[in-house]
């Protein structure tokens, strides 16, 4: 018995032994680019330690911190193994310099992911996403962030946190900026439009970068419209409102995502099993990676959800946080974990392939380094700023056009006045990388360009965005005096939207209402230009503007296209993604809400309920007339097919581009639903005189469907209806 005792042990023994030697003697299968991903991952994470997996589970800094949000330190002593790097400069060298750190010093020669926030151009910086959203354009969308990628990639850069896809319905968040507005089904055509201009076809072409859907899940909701703080989110209404874009990004193959700062209901963002081990890696077989926002794992200790660093660092990965972003608790705990069994090896194994999976994809083992070029060959080339400006001047909205103020005449004479008139660096909007202002066209500027005879346009600054400071109101009220109509500029500073940006009130500082009351007083026509991050309270401003163009924060292009519209050149095409409140007591307030038990009463005593603008609006310079709409069926059984068409006629004289939303309404269903949901949308250009069909393909599921508490989908027999502005047709799903 011994005997075959010590036999068995020796067995066991060599056996090990051979694994071992097959483990550091056999050919290196990951670094074979012939051989498939999935065999190279594998192939590369046998041959790592502990140490080395940690090291790619962990994202440093590098490079200048200039990021108001993100202070600290450069990262002294980068090490070699280190999996990815916030990178801050635009230098290829740098970065060739660190990648060389990697490739050379590293035991496995793994490349090092270099990441940044490009969340609306790089260095050509197009409009910020909510006016992104205005223009209803996902295709002109796709093409700017196709033009990002390329300018960052050319950089150094590989990978990008965005696009925000938070469903945002109080505009006191700053973030409101950065998203695509208080719709679900808009975000998620958003997202997709993104994901696909970033990654293109092929990562490691050399000219796109991984994208990174932000922030999972519900941040939009925060309290209060306040940064980093706690969400109520039932399990319904995670599903039915804020779900949708992340399930539409990822099928489009985002390559990450980005746990949130909150708090869902009680469980932290960064700490959420259900949503991220449960959904996005179960039933959504996400086959990329999470990494935590900036710090987020251990803020879960101010959260109240873990003790220490190292229990937050437990819970993070253990609820799917594959990458600890600047909280230094995976490099330091995690090995102590696994060896103390509160973290088994799978799971981290399971972070690192993910890691790896993603640095294989951009073709990093293969081409580490990148093409040391000159800033004049990467950025702000001339079919990247047609681009920018494409898309700011369909974003722009034409809130209000009394008695046809706009355009102006060509003869008119304009008085440029207000802080925005000649300002430049507020116009780009916050997260703007490594945008300049001197690379913006001002609003002065733009005009400047577009009028033939200069003497037409005057100036004066009138104010500044804030303070008491009223001393140059009486050049303002002398130059409006001069002219036939008042250009007035007023807005938001790009920091006062954003992160970390919240507002208790959304209207502007009293000195610019003040301002505008004051040329008021001139009788002078008032064109109203807005340019800020989120919606405004206008109820005191609208009133005394015979026209009023939201321009929001719109990158380089800035006032180019805005002269455009206001010389009659451009025809505004862009409507609101979100509404205007009519004040800010309103707030929230948004279009798809639920039903109210008594639609008659609970109404306020001392405000009306209705918005100042509501999702949708936009005016243009010509009229739009809408035919009835008309249904391949009106009875319908599950499975069926259904198409529903609507023509359009442009019964003005200028050629335009409209946007036709189509919403569904199930007025009667075993879990509630709002009073209307948006679930497709087009735009065409059509001429004067002529008629476009616009038809929404409805699939019964997924359109006159909903969701319950679960994610899962159902259809009930009944009535719905299909609406276009106010025209309706009436199905009845019969079985």
């Amino acid at each position: 018995m011994m005997k075959k005792r010590l036999i068995a042990c020796g067995v066991c023994l060599w056996t090990a032994f051979c694994m071992l030697e097959a483990r550091n003697e056999k050919p290196a299968v990951y670094k074979d680019a012939k051989a498939p991903t999935e065999k190279r991952v594998e192939d590369l994470l046998l041959r790592m330690t502990m140490e080395e997996k940690v090291l790619q589970l962990s994202q440093y800094v590098a490079g200048r911190n200039t990021n108001a949000n993100n202070i600290g330190e450069e990262v002294k002593n980068i090490p070699a193994e280190i999996g990815a790097l916030l990178y801050y400069s635009t230098s290829p060298r740098l970065r060739n310099n660190i990648q060389k750190k990697a490739m050379e010093e590293s035991r496995l020669g793994i490349p090092v992911l270099f990441g940044h926030d490009v969340i609306h151009g790089f260095r050509t910086v197009y409009p910020i996403s909510i006016a992104q959203a205005c223009s209803w354009n996902p295709a002109l969308v796709e093409k700017a962030c196709a033009m990002a990628a390329k300018e960052a990639r050319l950089a150094g850069l590989d990978w990008t946190f965005s696009p925000m896809i938070d469903v945002a319905r109080d505009p006191r968040w700053g973030r409101v900026s950065e998203g695509y507005g208080e719709d679900p089904y808009t975000n998620g055509v958003f997202a997709v439009a993104s994901v696909k201009g970033y990654q293109g076809n092929n990562l490691a072409d050399g000219e796109h970068i991984a994208a990174c859907l932000k922030h999972y899940i519900g941040y939009g909701a925060s309290e209060a419209g306040r940064d980093y703080v706690y969400t109520e989110i039932s399990p319904q209404t995670l599903w039915d409102t804020y779900m949708l874009p992340y399930e539409m990004g990822v099928k489009a193959g985002a390559a990450t995502l980005m746990s949130g700062f909150h708090d869902i209901s009680g469980v932290p963002a960064s700490a959420n099993h259900y949503t991220m081990r449960e959904v996005l890696k179960g039933r959504w077989r996400h086959d990329g990676f999470v990494v935590s926002d900036w710090g987020s794992i251990v803020q879960l200790i101010s959260q109240g959800a873990a003790e220490d660093l190292k229990e937050a660092s437990e819970k993070a990965i253990m609820a799917g946080v594959d990458m600890d972003m600047m909280s230094r608790g995976y490099d330091k705990y995690l090995k102590e974990l696994v060896g103390e069994g509160k973290v088994p090896m799978e799971i981290v194994d399971d972070a690192v392939r993910r890691i790896l999976r993603l640095k294989f994809r951009l073709g990093l083992f293969e081409n580490p380094y990148i093409r040391e070029t000159t800033e004049k060959e990467r950025f702000l080339q001339p079919e990247d700023i047609k681009i920018a400006e494409k898309l700011a001047e369909e974003s722009f909205v034409l809130l209000k056009n009394k008695e046809k103020r706009l355009p102006l005449a060509a003869d008119t004479k304009v008085a440029v006045i207000g802080p925005l008139g000649k300002n430049r660096w507020n116009l780009l909007g916050s997260w703007t990388a490594h945008g300049k202002d001197g690379d913006v066209v001002g609003i002065y500027d733009g005009l400047k360009l577009e009028l033939k005879d200069p003497s037409q346009l005057l100036y004066a600054k009138g104010c500044d965005f804030d303070g008491k400071d009223e001393s140059g109101f009486a050049e303002a009220v002398a130059t409006a005096g001069k002219a036939d109509v008042i250009l007035l500029c007023l807005g938001e500073k790009r920091n006062w939207s954003g992160e970390n940006a919240s507002r208790a009130s959304i209207a502007l500082p009293k000195i610019q209402e003040k301002l505008a009351m004051e040329l008021k007083k001139t009788g002078k026509p008032i064109v109203l230009i807005l340019s800020n991050g989120r919606p405004l309270e206008l109820c005191r401003l609208e009133p005394v503007c015979d026209a009023i163009v939201e321009i929001w924060q719109p990158g380089i292009a800035g006032g180019k296209p805005l002269a455009g519209i206001l010389t009659g050149r451009i025809n505004p095409s862009g409507k609101l993604p979100i509404t205007f409140p009519y004040a800010t007591g309103q707030i929230p307030i948004y279009y798809n809400r639920r039903q109210s038990a008594r639609p008659h009463q609970g109404k306020y005593q001392d405000l009306t309920i209705e918005p100042l603008y509501e999702f949708g609006h936009g005016l243009s310079y010509t009229t739009f007339e809408y035919g009835d709409l008309k249904a391949s069926a009106t009875q319908l059984k599950r499975g069926d097919k259904l198409s529903v068409e609507v023509a359009v006629t442009n019964t003005g004289d200028r050629d335009g581009a409209e946007t036709v939303h189509w919403f569904i309404t199930d007025p009667y269903s075993t879990i509630t639903r709002p009073v209307k949901e948006l679930k497709y949308f087009e735009k065409q250009t059509i001429r004067a005189g002529e008629t476009r069909t616009f038809r929404f393909e409805v699939d019964l599921l997924r359109d006159l469907g909903f969701i319950d508490g679960d994610g899962k989908r159902f259809l009930e027999k009944g009535t719905y209806y299909v609406q276009v502005k106010d025209k309706k047709v009436k199905l009845e799903l019969i079985d």
